[in-house]
C-alpha cells in the first residue's frame, strides 16, 4: 500500500471527492477538493466485480477496501465517491459494491457511484464521439462512447476467454511457450532469460510450482498476480527472442481491437493506454505497425483515479 499527499493545505470542512480505479492488479485512489485539485493519492490491492460471485472473492474485496479506508481516512472522509471497477456489469453488482465501499468508508451508500473502469478512462481521454481508447492492463478492452453517450466495447471478455494483449495474456503466452518447450526438451528453460525470471517470480522451476501458482485458487482471485508475470516478459525482451515475439504479438492483438471499432464506426483517433501497454516499447511499436491507418495513433498515460476524484468533487 502506498499513499502520497500534495503540499497544499486544505480545510477539513471542504468537501472531498474520492475517485477509485480498481483493477485486477491494484486499486488506485485519489482525493480531490471541491474547486481545487487532487490532494492525496495512493494504491492498495486490486479487486474486481467478478469476485462478488464467491465468498473468497468477497473477502478479498473487503480486505482491499479495509486497506483503502485506512489510507483515505487519514487524510479526510469523502462526501462523494466515484469508482471505476473492472468487471462491473449490472445493477445488482452496483448495489453490492456501493454498500461494501460505503461501509468501509463510513459514508452513505447513496454517495457512492459505481461504473466501469473503462468508461472513466475513456472520458478522461476523449469527449464522446471523438476517438477510440484501447486499454491494456491486467485485462484488455477497446472502448468508444458515441455522441449520444452510448458505450460500445470490443474485447474485455476476461482472461480465460479473451483479453488478448493484456498483462494476463502476455503472462499466459509466456508460460505456454515455456512448458511446451519443456515438453520437447526438458531443462531447456535454463537457457531462457524469460523462463528463469518467471520461475524466480513463481518460486520454482518444476511443474508443481507453476501448477500451484496458476490453479491454486479461482482464476479471478489469481489474475492480478498472474498478470504481474508480464513484467518478466518485458524485462527479458531485449535478450530473449521468445519474450520479444510475445510482446510483438500483444501489440498486434491490441491493434485488432482498435481495427474492429474502426470497421464498425469509422476512422477516428486511437489512443493506447494502460500499465500493460507501457511494459515495453515493442507493444506500441507493434500495434502501430499493425494498424491500417496509424496517422492518428498515440500512446498516453491515463490517471483514471484522478478523473474519478474530480468528478466526485464536482470539478468537471
Amino acid at each position: 500500500m502506498s499513499t502520497t499527499s500534495s503540499a497544499q493545505d486544505y480545510s477539513p470542512l471542504a468537501p472531498l471527492g474520492l475517485g477509485l480505479d480498481a483493477g485486477g492488479t491494484q486499486t488506485r485512489w485519489a482525493l480531490a477538493r471541491h474547486a481545487g485539485g487532487v490532494i492525496a493519492e495512493g494504491n492498495v490491492e486490486g479487486f474486481s466485480a467478478l469476485q462478488l460471485s464467491s465468498d473468497g472473492g468477497r473477502e478479498r474485496i473487503s480486505t482491499a477496501l479495509a486497506a483503502l479506508a485506512a489510507a483515505v481516512l487519514t487524510v479526510g472522509r469523502p462526501t462523494q465517491v466515484v469508482a471505476g471497477i473492472t468487471g462491473f456489469a449490472d445493477d445488482r453488482e452496483r448495489d453490492s459494491l456501493a454498500g461494501m465501499i460505503a461501509h468501509a468508508l463510513g459514508v452513505n451508500s447513496r454517495a457512492v457511484s459505481i461504473g466501469s473502469d473503462i468508461d472513466i478512462a475513456y472520458r478522461d481521454t476523449f469527449a464522446p464521439g471523438t476517438g477510440y481508447l484501447v486499454y491494456a492492463g491486467t485485462g484488455s478492452i477497446a472502448a468508444f462512447i458515441d455522441s449520444g453517450n452510448q458505450s460500445h466495447r470490443v474485447g474485455g471478455h476476461g482472461g480465460i476467454l479473451d483479453d488478448t494483449g493484456s498483462g494476463v495474456w502476455i503472462a499466459l503466452e509466456a508460460l505456454r511457450h515455456i512448458w511446451r518447450t519443456e515438453d520437447e526438451c526438458p531443462g531447456s528453460w535454463r537457457a531462457s532469460a524469460m523462463a528463469g525470471d518467471i520461475f524466480a517470480r513463481i518460486g520454482g522451476s518444476d511443474w508443481a510450482a507453476s501448477r500451484a501458482f496458476l490453479y491454486g485458487g479461482s482464476f479471478e482471485n489469481n489474475r492480478g498476480r498472474i498478470g504481474q508475470l508480464a513484467l518478466a516478459v518485458a524485462a527479458t525482451a531485449n535478450s530473449d527472442m521468445a519474450a520479444r515475439r510475445i510482446l510483438v504479438a500483444a501489440g498486434a492483438e491490441l491493434a485488432r481491437l482498435a481495427g474492429t471499432l474502426v470497421k464498425r464506426f469509422g476512422v477516428r483517433p486511437i489512443v493506447l493506454a494502460g500499465r500493460a501497454a507501457a511494459l515495453h516499447p515493442l507493444i506500441a511499436e507493434s500495434m502501430r505497425a499493425a494498424l491500417v491507418d496509424a496517422s492518428q495513433f498515440s500512446v498516453r498515460a491515463i490517471d483514471a483515479h484522478h478523473a474519478a476524484a474530480r468528478i466526485a468533487a464536482g470539478n468537471v
